[in-house]
């Protein structure tokens, strides 16, 4: 502002020193150019009576340093000239002065040199006899008398300017002093000029209306962070250029990072080359899903552009788990295929004795046989479906089941009576023990448990084998076991006995006519009544299934301990 000012002064002093230079120069010179042709003239006059008295004598005693007097007749001729020689002068009686004074009687003109320094007034007057004098001096023109004056104007210019530099910086101080302290956190407690109180409260009403919209952004971004804190999915917010501009407890937790990886590049924390293909895609307005693997689960990544005037303002990467629903899609494969390949055997046994039958290559002793086969195929056939529809509506939650209060000791020994003689015909052994005991549960299920399990125990037993049925009444829960003596899991089949179709003896399974779908129902049921499965099973030496129930009913995200 201090520079300001100064050149603002500057030129104010510059303009108004010329402006006053030329003006005062004009005036004085036109006053002073008056008062010489006035002079001049009455010069002229004086001369003129001189002549007219004196004659030629007059004009030789003259002596007058600076003025050039001249006598010209009146055709011209000059008669008279105190600084030339007047023979050797040319005829004047064209010239301006001398022509008006011959026809008027005076006459007046000024010539000015070939430089244009000098001006010459000259002034002529008639005589009587016809003649004229003529009287001229030379005057400065205006050019002359300012080129003069430029010296000692520079000197004025240079003194106003060092005047106008310590002037200006004292004033520039006082007036830049107040705004360097102004307190622009309490504007209106400023003491300043007048003409500064539009600015100031201008300046309040800003810093009011910013820490509203402060307010309104530190409440929205909360209400953003606790939202997306709190949701299951992992989300990302980027830049067009990939930086992190917000990212979630959850992403941070999945990508193992903290809040420091905000404003890094995305790549820094995934620099999986498929991911930086579907970055660059949104990055371009193209909506990119892949899946990822992080820590041996399955997510999914949603990434879309944010567009804002056709143009990509940022992305959001969205990744959830679908670890679940990949596995529920592998199930539902493998399910497929199981039922395929399980209900294929049977078909095309019952087709190839079909055949035979139709086409008359059976004896008539084996007829009997192979309608036996066929029935038992069929029935396999009808059991392995009733199964697959049983465990589908298990699938489904059995929410048309009704929940009522069991007694799980009656259930085992009705179930127990119906696998009587499937025992006596696998020489095995059945023992009951406990005590009347009443859970909550769905008594259909309750059933396929405790049926499954003990026909599970029977089945896959030896000869003279024997099977312990035992119903436990606790605090909280009723615990049923089934042990038995039997062939036993190996350890590494253990963890897959609950899957679907999956058998650790095939050959066994389909020689006593097992559809691999047993213990799956036996899961699902359980899991439909948060009923707890525990496995303890050694090769050789057997089994044992405990399935604790609950005695009261537990729903869902109520606590199972």
């Amino acid at each position: 502002m201090t520079k300001k000012i100064f050149r603002y002064m500057e030129l104010t002093i510059l303009v108004t020193l010329i402006g006053g230079f030329i003006a005062i120069l004009l005036s004085l010179y036109g006053y002073f150019s008056s008062v010489q042709k006035k002079q001049l003239k009455v010069e002229t006059e004086l001369a003129a009576k001189a002549v007219e008295t004196g004659g030629t004598d007059f004009l030789d005693s003259l002596h007058m340093k600076g003025t050039r007097v001249t006598w010209i007749a009146a055709d011209g001729t000059v008669l008279f000239d105190n600084e030339a020689d007047a023979g050797q002068m040319e005829n004047h009686a064209s010239r301006p002065e001398i022509a008006e004074a011959l026809e008027n009687g005076e006459g007046a003109s000024t010539r000015y040199s070939d430089t244009m320094t000098t001006a010459m007034l000259y002034y002529a007057m008639k005589l009587s006899d016809g003649s004229v004098v003529r009287v001229s001096e030379s005057r400065n023109t205006v050019l002359t008398v300012a080129l003069g004056m430029v010296q000692p104007l520079i000197w004025i210019f240079l003194v106003l300017m060092g005047l106008t530099w310590l002037s200006s910086s004292r004033l520039s101080r006082k007036v830049v002093d107040p705004l360097n302290n102004f307190d622009l956190d309490h504007p209106m407690d400023n003491e300043t000029y007048p003409e500064m109180a539009p600015f100031l409260h201008h300046i309040y009403e800003q810093q009011e209306e910013i820490e509203d919209q402060k307010e309104h952004l530190q409440k929205t971004e909360k209400d953003f962070l606790t939202v997306t804190n709190r949701m299951e999915e992992c989300l990302i917010l980027l830049s067009p250029s990939g930086k992190i501009l917000t990212i979630n407890q959850q992403a941070m937790k999945l990508l193992h990072t903290d809040e420091s990886c905000i404003g890094e590049d995305i790549l820094y924390l995934d620099r999986r080359t498929e991911f930086e293909q579907a970055l660059q895609r949104a990055a371009k307005g193209e909506h990119s899903e892949l899946i990822l693997d992080y820590s041996g689960r399955s997510y999914q990544a949603d990434i879309s552009p944010v567009s804002t005037d056709s143009m990509t303002a940022g992305m959001v990467v969205l990744l959830f788990d679908v670890t679940d629903r990949e596995k529920a899609e592998q199930l539902r494969r493998e399910f497929s295929s199981n039922v395929s390949h399980e209900l294929k055997t049977p078909l095309h046994t019952i087709s190839g004795c079909a055949e035979l039958l139709e086409t008359g290559q059976v004896k008539q002793e084996d007829r009997a046989r192979f309608v036996h086969t066929i029935y038992t195929q069929a029935q396999r056939m009808i059991t392995l479906v009733e199964d697959i529809l049983y465990i589908s509506h298990l699938d489904e939650g059995a929410i048309d089941m009704h929940w009522e209060k069991v007694d799980l000791y009656e259930v085992t020994l009705k179930v127990t009576d119906q696998l009587q003689q499937e025992a006596l015909k696998n020489q095995v052994t059945l023992t009951v023990n406990g005590a009347p005991a009443a859970v909550d549960g769905i008594f259909r299920l309750i059933e396929s448990i405790i049926f499954n399990l003990i026909d599970n125990a029977i089945k896959y037993n030896r000869s003279q084998g024997r099977v312990d049925i035992t119903v436990e009444d606790r605090k909280d829960t009723v615990v049923f076991r089934v042990q038995d003596n039997g062939i036993g899991i190996p350890e590494e089949d253990q963890p897959r006995i609950f899957e679907r179709f999956f058998r650790v003896d095939k050959s066994h399974s389909r020689e006593i006519g097992g559809t691999g779908l047993g213990l799956s129902i036996v899961k699902h049921a359980a899991e439909i009544m948060h009923a707890h499965i525990d496995v303890d099973s050694r090769p050789g030496k057997g089994s044992t299934f405990t399935v604790a129930f609950h005695k009261n009913r537990v729903r869902s995200g109520e606590s199972q301990d």
